[in-house]
Formats: C-alpha cells, structure tokens, sequence
C-alpha cells in the first residue's frame, strides 16, 4: 500500500497496455504507429557458487513503431562485474561496453479482437563480453520469444507466457571454445490496484545446454511492480530470486553454476 503513494493522482487508466509491464517478460502490446520511446534498463545478477559475484548491465534502447503490428528497437549495453573467489570463474572486476541489439516484433493477434494476445519477438545480439564470466569473447546470439497474454478481468488483471529459445555461438579469445543455447519458459500475473500502478510477480523456468548436453536448470521467481508516472513516462522494477535448480551431475538444490542466486531490474521508460 505505501507504494500506491508514490504514484501522481492525475494518472487515469485507459485500458491494460502489456508492452512494458514486465519486468524479466515481454507483452503482446507493441504501442501505436509513429510511437518513439527511449528506455533505460539497469539488470543486476547476484550470488554464484562461493565467493562474491555482482554484475550489473546497463542498457539504453530507442523504440519505433513503423506500421501497425510492428516494432523496432535498437539497443546497447554496458556492463559492470565484480568476480571473486567464485569456482570456475577467473576474478574481475570490470567495466566495458558490451553489446548490440535489435528487437524485432510482430503482433499477430490483438486481445481486443481475439481470445488472446500473440506477439512473436526476435532480438539479435553481438556481444564483446561474456555476460557470465566477463571474458572477452566474440559472441553472436537470437532469442526467439512467443508472447502470450490475456485479460483475466477487464482493465483490472491480466495474464502473460512467454516461450523462448536462445541459440548463441561464442568464441572466447586465447581459447577458441564456442557455443551454447538455452530455452525457457516464464508466466506473469499483474493487477492494477489502483490507475497506472499494477502489482504482480512472475515465474521463469531456465534450461542451459552446452556441446548438446545439458548444464543445468532453474527456476526464478518474485514480485513485479509497475508504475505510469505521467502520460509519457513509466517504470518497472523486479527481483527474482533462485527457488529451485540443479546443475548437471549434482544433487545441489540449486544451480549457482550457470546461474544466480538474485536478479533484479529496474526500467524506465519516456515516449517523445
């Protein structure tokens, strides 16, 4: 309830847009034609295996919608990491610029015309980091996510999955190893408590594969929150957090291997 105070009073609802609703997800919402957003997106990961683990990435994106159904963005990132003692894992601490994006969206089915809503979002990326471990590599990865949502209570509650496969070839420099691909599967639930703020969580389930085999799974799980501070501007925050995982030949309760203990993001957004 103290975070309901933080929201202007003159904000008024108009429907559920789920374009930037969640935090670690996407909605079948792509905004209107000749719409342009800047974006800022800080995502902190926490707590591996032993040690001490943070690093922080953060990215600036520019978004446009060309025609009906489709959108753009264009986005770069910067990185900051603390490694140290973590098994496995060379020390660091860095910061770099690491990578380029661009998002691609088409919206196949609209919530106000059909059952549900249905986007299919590719993003390519080239990447000069390892978002892991730090290491200067020369990375090239898609992600192919199918976006599903629907309005369980008007203007009130909505619910959204996420499918997603992540092929990406990596070579690390002075070594030559390459490759890696990851699925995934996430579900979202917001409501809105009030106009222009919505309170929820998200559940997301990852699989690691490395040379074909598996390396691991887990599970992430936590509250969303997000805020329409004006007409123009908006911000999401949410944490996840480990629940269950496992990495490949072990009987651990959780992968700190191939993944985080913690994530946390933190988004804010302006149309212009």
């Amino acid at each position: 309830m103290c975070l309901t105070a933080l929201l202007p009073g003159n904000v008024r609802a108009e429907g559920i847009d789920t374009e930037h609703l969640f935090g670690f997800m996407i909605g079948t919402d792509i905004g209107n034609v000749g719409e342009r957003e800047f974006q800022s997106q800080a995502t902190g990961r926490f707590a591996r295996n032993g040690g001490s683990y943070r690093a922080i990435g953060q990215e600036f994106e520019l978004e446009f919608v060309p025609v009906k159904n489709v959108r753009v963005e264009l986005g770069t990132t910067f990185s900051s990491r603390h490694i140290s003692g973590v098994p496995g894992l060379e020390d660091q601490r860095r910061w770099s610029w690491e990578d380029l994006s661009v998002d691609l969206r088409y919206r196949f089915l609209e919530r106000d015309a059909a059952p549900f809503g249905f986007t299919v979002a590719v993003e390519n990326h080239a990447s000069r980091v390892d978002e892991s471990t730090a290491a200067a590599v020369r990375s090239y990865g898609t992600e192919f996510t199918l976006a599903f949502d629907r309005e369980l209570i008007p203007n009130v509650a909505v619910a959204a999955l996420n499918l997603t496969y992540q092929p990406e070839w990596t070579r690390v420099i002075g070594t030559g190893a390459a490759e890696q691909e990851s699925i995934g599967a996430a579900v979202g639930l917001m409501a809105q408590l009030r106009p222009g703020f919505f309170l929820g969580g998200e559940a997301r389930y990852l699989r690691r594969y490395g040379l074909e085999e598996i390396a691991g799974h887990a599970l992430f799980v936590g509250p969303t929150a997000y805020f329409q501070l004006s007409p123009r501007t908006r911000l999401t925050a949410a944490w996840s957090t480990q629940a269950r995982g496992r990495p490949a030949g072990s009987n651990a309760a959780l992968d700190l291997v191939n993944f985080e203990r913690h994530h946390a993001r933190l988004i804010f957004g302006v149309n212009f």
